[in-house]
């Protein structure tokens, strides 16, 4: 017989499960809010309908709950013969990542893999298309191990080399600095580089919490708690994707260091 609460959003238990010393001290009026914002209640309903669903068929789910519509342009540039690590931007944080693991995951017969927040494994239906990410606790040791085993899988790599979703800076919405993971590993397996650009954004109060949160010196990401609430208000959208051309592996020469060669695939995917 299968667990069904291992599917369910559970505040409760994330909680204790992420902040073991600190969870009884939290009033119940913040959990209470925290289960509101990221609607639990909400969102558990649609993981209980959806709860035989896995892996594309999954995300398939997810774009109808949204009523996400996309306009896919250039996926054309991809041919489906070779293994490629395809790089994103990031506005969005929740639409953003099921649109691509959806048109992606079509295109490739479902062999996608994501490097994602571990918390995203909670997600029965997702995690099966997960590689986690978590730099602290017990996984971190794990994590170089676990990425090296991506790479060298015949999986198709998604990933949103910021690691957080873009920010408002000076007026404008764009990506943090990118990592340069996906340069160094995607050399070392001989995979072409896919730019891709997603069009899109969050509203002005999460940029607003993101960029105060930064002037008062929180290292917590308190912003990713709203990425919930940002993606039920961008329901019954028409996002654009746009594929660019692969970059072939051997581009990344010595001529830059892998962390100029980030910035160099940033800049294509913001002329896309």
């Amino acid at each position: 017989m299968t667990d069904d609460t291992l599917f369910l959003i559970d505040v409760d238990s994330i909680l204790r499960a992420k902040a073991p010393k600190q969870y009884k001290y939290i009033p119940r009026f913040v959990v209470s809010y925290l289960k509101k914002i990221v609607h639990q209640e909400e969102l558990n309903v649609f993981l209980e309908e959806s709860k035989d669903k896995v892996g594309v068929d999954f995300l398939e789910a997810c774009m109808a709950f949204l009523d996400s519509k996309l306009d896919v342009r250039g996926l054309e540039n991809v041919p489906t013969d070779g293994l490629y690590t395809f790089v994103s931007n990031h506005p969005l944080g929740g639409q953003d990542g099921v649109a691509l693991g959806y048109v992606l995951g079509r295109r490739f017969d479902g062999k996608v893999k994501y490097l994602v927040n571990d918390l995203l494994m909670n997600l029965r239906g997702l995690a099966p298309l997960c590689i986690p990410i978590n730099k602290t606790g017990k996984q971190a040791k794990d994590f170089p191990r676990m990425v090296d085993a991506g790479f060298a899988s015949d999986n198709q790599l998604i990933m949103f080399p910021a690691g957080l979703c873009s920010r408002k800076q000076d007026g404008v919405i764009r990506d943090l600095d990118w990592k340069k993971t996906f340069v160094v590993k995607s050399v070392q397996t001989r995979r072409d580089v896919v730019p891709v650009h997603f069009g899109g954004r969050n509203s002005d109060f999460f940029y607003r919490l993101a960029n105060l949160c930064k002037a008062l010196g929180i290292t917590f990401n308190i912003a990713m708690l709203y990425l919930a609430d940002e993606m039920l208000k961008n329901r019954h959208k028409t996002f654009s994707v746009t594929f660019g051309k692969p970059i072939p592996w051997q581009t990344f020469d010595k001529s830059k260091t892998p962390a100029e060669w980030a910035r160099y695939v940033k800049d294509i995917v913001y002329k896309l």
